[in-house]
């Protein structure tokens, strides 16, 4: 809840102001800061969700271990290691971008300051900042999504030994809201980051950036209480930019 909260308010009052006033301005430092706040809540989310699908995977799979495997401390050890490396590895991103030159036309073509529009607006070598999003998204986006996908794999495979159809039906609904949001983020992110500037298309990535600010935390907000169903299936714009 903190993360999509943080998440959407970092980016949405903003451009509802540049819709309502037409002010669409933003200094250097408040782009790089919007920037920064952006990718490293959005890098702790995708580590969270790992972390919940390691949740959802020993509550149906070993609920008898559940309060042993997921208690207070382990998650709190969770949590905090999602946030460390978020907020963490998105400092190479804020250091190698704010050196870059802009040299050219300061108009972001983008209703935020995103990593995509800026590497298009600078008119100095980007390949630093190409190369360590892709070692970045490889280890680290590769690896959580590699957990993710192995969790669910017997997770499903749980689900399908369910005889009845009610508590399969039961079992699924507790992981349905967070797949959804898991296929819907991992989808738009590589669509938007994991591919050469060339490629980029500024006008279609804006779309893929409202669905993947607007609608992740939508489906995060639609997780079924978890607490009493854990057992049961076993049973039964464009601102401008100011250098």
């Amino acid at each position: 809840s903190l993360i999509d909260i943080s998440f959407t308010s970092n980016v949405l009052p903003n451009l509802l102001q540049i819709l309502l006033t037409q002010q669409n301005n933003i200094s250097f430092l408040g782009c790089m800061t919007q920037m920064y706040v952006f990718v490293s809540l959005a890098a702790s989310e995708y580590f969270l969700l790992t972390a919940m699908a390691y949740d959802r995977y020993v509550a149906i799979c070993d609920p008898l271990h559940y309060i042993a495997r997921m208690s207070r401390k382990h998650c709190a050890g969770l949590i905090t290691a999602a946030f460390t490396v978020g907020f963490g590895e998105s400092m190479g991103h804020l250091v190698l971008i704010s050196k870059l030159s802009y040299c050219a036309s300061h108009l972001i073509n983008h209703f935020f300051c995103d990593v995509t529009p800026l590497l298009k607006l600078s008119c100095s070598s980007t390949f630093s900042v190409e190369l360590f999003i892709y070692i970045v998204g490889t280890l680290l986006g590769f690896s959580s999504f590699l957990l993710t996908l192995t969790s669910y794999v017997f997770i499903i495979s749980a689900i399908l030994k369910i005889q009845s159809s009610e508590g399969r039906q039961k079992a699924f609904s507790t992981c349905a809201s967070h797949l959804t949001c898991v296929m819907t983020l991992y989808g738009t992110v590589i669509c938007l980051y994991m591919r050469p500037t060339t490629s980029y298309s500024l006008e279609r990535d804006k779309y893929f950036s409202l669905l993947y600010i607007a609608l992740g935390p939508v489906w995060n907000g639609l997780h079924p209480e978890m607490i009493c169903k854990r057992i049961d299936p076993l049973e039964g714009g464009r601102p401008v930019f100011e250098a």
